[in-house]
C-alpha cells in the first residue's frame, strides 16, 4: 500500500509533469482541486506518524504499548474513513464542477461542448462494467503468482522483500494506471492526469488503508497504523515535497525531475535498507524521547 502510494505521488506524477512540460513551457490545473488533495494527504499521513511517535513515547512505559497502538489506531482508522466518505460528497455532489476533468477540453475555444460531445463512445456502461470485471479478476490472479513468487526471486536475486514489496511490485501493478495519466498530461489535460495520480494515493491511503485495519478488528485480527519508522518519515517526506510543488496550480518538467529524482532516492534508500534493522530505533532518534 505504502510503495503504490509513493508510486502515484512522486513517479507517475513526475512523469505526467514531464510528459506535459516537453510541449509546452507551463502547464495550470485546478488550484483548489490540487490543494484539497494534497491537504487529505498531509492528513494521511499525519494518521500514520502519530502511532509511530506513541509507540516511541511509550516504549519505556511499563502500560501497555500495543494495547494504546491497537486503540490508536481503531478510532483513527474510523475517523479517516469518515473524512473519505465526506472527500467522495465533497468531489462528486457539493462541489462537482471542481473535478470535472473533462470541461478543460471545452475552455479552449468556440464550440467545446460541441468537440466534447462528438468524441466517440467506445464502450457501453454495461460492456465496460463486465470488461471491468474480468480485468479485475485477471489481475488479481495474476498478482497472487506474482506475490507468491517474490521468495523465489530473493533468492534467486539477493534482492531484498522491502524493495521488492515496496518499489518493484507498485511499478509493475500499476502500469496501466500509469499509462493512462502519463498520456492524459501529455494532452495537456492536467487535471484529469492529476486525478488518477494523486486520487490512487487517497483512496488507498484513507480508504483501503483503514478499511483494513476496521477488517481485521471484524475478523479479530490486531492490525495497526504503527508502520516501521523508516517507510513513516519517508511518507511524509514525500507528501511534503508534493505539496510544495503542486501548490500554485502550475507545473514545468523540472518539478517532474525533481518528483522522480525524490523517488529515485527513496527507492535508493530501501535497496540498501537491511531486512533486520531495528526501524523502531530509528522513530526514537527521528522523534525523540524522554
Amino acid at each position: 500500500m505504502l510503495g503504490s502510494i509513493l508510486s502515484n505521488i512522486l513517479l507517475v506524477l513526475g512523469c505526467c509533469f514531464i510528459a506535459s512540460g516537453v510541449r509546452r513551457d507551463e502547464s495550470t490545473f485546478n488550484e483548489t482541486v490540487a490543494s484539497t488533495m494534497s491537504s487529505l494527504m498531509v492528513v494521511a499521513a499525519t494518521s500514520l506518524i502519530i502511532p509511530a511517535t506513541m509507540y516511541a513515547a511509550l516504549s519505556g512505559s511499563s502500560k501497555s504499548t500495543d494495547s494504546n497502538i491497537l486503540v490508536l489506531s481503531r478510532g483513527t482508522a474510523i475517523i479517516m474513513l469518515l473524512l473519505y466518505c465526506l472527500y467522495l460528497f465533497f468531489q462528486l455532489k457539493s462541489h462537482a464542477h471542481l473535478f470535472d476533468a473533462e470541461a478543460q477540453t471545452g475552455e479552449g475555444g468556440e464550440g467545446g461542448e460541441g468537440q466534447a460531445s462528438t468524441e466517440p463512445e467506445v464502450l457501453g456502461p454495461i460492456p465496460a462494467s463486465v470488461c471491468l470485471v474480468l480485468v479485475t479478476i485477471l489481475v488479481a490472479v495474476c498478482a497472487e503468482y506474482l506475490v507468491d513468487s517474490i521468495d523465489a526471486i530473493v533468492a534467486s536475486s539477493g534482492i531484498s522483500k522491502t524493495f521488492i514489496g515496496l518499489i518493484l511490485l507498485p511499478i509493475v501493478g500499476n502500469a496501466a494506471e500509469h499509462v493512462t495519466a502519463v498520456v492524459v498530461a501529455y494532452k495537456d489535460k492536467m487535471d484529469l492526469a492529476i486525478g488518477v495520480a494523486i486520487g490512487s494515493s487517497i483512496q488507498i491511503a484513507l480508504f483501503v488503508t483503514p478499511f483494513l485495519v476496521i477488517l481485521g478488528w471484524i475478523m479479530g485480527q490486531n492490525m495497526t497504523l504503527h508502520f516501521e519508522g523508516f517507510e513513516t518519515v519517508v511518507f511524509f517526506l514525500s507528501v511534503l515535497v508534493v505539496n510544495y510543488l503542486i501548490q500554485d496550480g502550475k507545473s514545468n518538467y523540472l518539478e517532474g525531475a525533481m518528483c522522480i529524482g525524490t523517488y529515485l532516492i527513496i527507492a535508493l534508500g530501501f535497496w540498501v535498507y537491511p531486512e533486520d534493522t531495528n526501524a523502531d530505533g530509528m522513530v526514537h532518534r527521528f522523534f525523540g524521547h524522554n
